[in-house]
């Protein structure tokens, strides 16, 4: 029994060496955040729209590839964005939604004309519940959604070039002929 004692802190030592090691495996990606909602059924949602504008509801995303991405004009990283969602807006291949988490409506109103509105329509998530549906940690933050309205991507932070042209268009195009 003397003896299992002693192997006590070297099979602890050996736990947390295993754990380092893990942890710091240069193949790993820190910034990649796991969601547990993907290739789940995208969360039930209605949002009012803008100035009485039309709303977003996951019924108007059926039966269509899109990309949902929450921003607020209140963050600073969703101005580094959104020139790229400018260009995936133009781009008619791309159905591009949006949701203002937690904004109020004149301030997005404001944030989409000084920048320009890449979305086909907004939905107002002034209290964020939409985006606690979803699992949002923070904005900006955009889902690839398929045509039977799972969730098949979820890319955290600021969009880039790299972003769109190795992770988003390929996953598009490869839903959109599926």
């Amino acid at each position: 029994m003397r003896r299992l004692l002693y192997l006590l802190p070297v099979a602890l030592f050996v736990a947390v060496a295993v754990y380092f090691l893990l942890a710091l495996d240069p193949n790993r990606d820190p910034s990649r955040l796991p969601s547990a909602m993907i290739d789940k059924p995208t969360p039930v949602f209605a949002l009012d729209g803008l100035a009485g504008g039309k709303g977003l509801s996951l019924d108007a995303l059926k039966g269509q590839v899109v990309l949902v991405n929450f921003f607020a004009s209140w963050c600073e990283p969703c101005r580094d964005e959104h020139a790229i969602l400018m260009k995936l807006g133009k781009d008619s291949s791309v159905q591009l939604y949006g949701i203002a988490y937690k904004d109020k409506p004149e301030d997005t109103q404001r944030f989409l004309q000084q920048l320009g509105d890449p979305f086909r329509a907004i939905g107002l998530d002034q209290t964020g519940r939409t985006a606690i549906d979803f699992g949002v940690y923070g904005v900006p933050e955009t889902y690839v959604i398929d045509k039977q309205g799972r969730i098949r991507l979820r890319h955290v932070g600021p969009l880039t070039e790299a972003d769109v042209a190795k992770e988003l268009m390929p996953l598009l195009k490869s839903l959109q002929n599926s």
